[in-house]
């Protein structure tokens, strides 16, 4: 049996994406390709909760799931401006730009959160932390590497990317190519009508 490898996320309109490649475009070209593996416009979106390995069986259960989780919000905005990494920025490993969201985000993650742990799924041990990655450092770079990603991240100011309408969470598999990951979105749960 093959196993689907899925997340739960938040869709991020391709405006907004676009506008993160432009307002990136010359921290890309400064770490290039060498240093960073770049998250293609396509791929970039909210992580609500990642899971991991599924049965395919289990797809309606985890839709299910996300229905009923889906209803107990309303549609609400999300701002998206400024960069980041984590864990910090002198040994980044991530590259992000950030979310600025109401208590409806944080409550609809915890939800989903403890939800799919009743489900039997692994509980995540980071606080929620809302954030759109664009980057990864790759493993072992060196200490002058780590020096050039934190002065390219010193040296780049992103401001006011847009508002996104959350209207829907999605069921996103994810599979692992050579050329990168590839989503594709498995379910889609409307947010409560108001």
């Amino acid at each position: 049996m093959t196993l689907l490898r899925v997340f739960i996320a938040v869709e991020i309109p391709l405006s907004i994406r676009q506008a993160i490649q432009d307002q990136t475009e010359s921290l890309r070209a400064a770490l290039g390709r060498g240093l960073v593996r770049w998250v293609p416009v396509e791929n970039m979106h909210l992580t609500l909760k990642f899971i991991g390995d599924i049965s395919p069986a289990n797809v309606d259960l985890l839709a299910q799931m996300l229905t009923a989780e889906a209803q107990t919000c309303a549609p609400f905005s999300l701002d998206v401006s400024g960069l980041g990494s984590f864990p910090t920025p002198r040994r980044a490993r991530v590259i992000w730009i950030g979310i600025h969201a109401p208590a409806a985000l944080t409550s609809l993650q915890r939800g989903i959160e403890a939800a799919v742990t009743r489900l039997g799924y692994e509980a995540e041990t980071r606080p929620f932390s809302p954030h759109l990655t664009i980057g990864r450092v790759r493993q072992q770079v060196s200490a002058s590497d780590q020096q050039k990603v934190r002065a390219a991240l010193e040296q780049t100011s992103v401001g006011a990317l847009g508002t996104a309408e959350v209207t829907a969470v999605h069921l996103f598999k994810s599979d692992l190519k050579s050329s990168g990951a590839e989503y594709t979105d498995l379910f889609s749960a409307p947010l409560k009508a108001t």
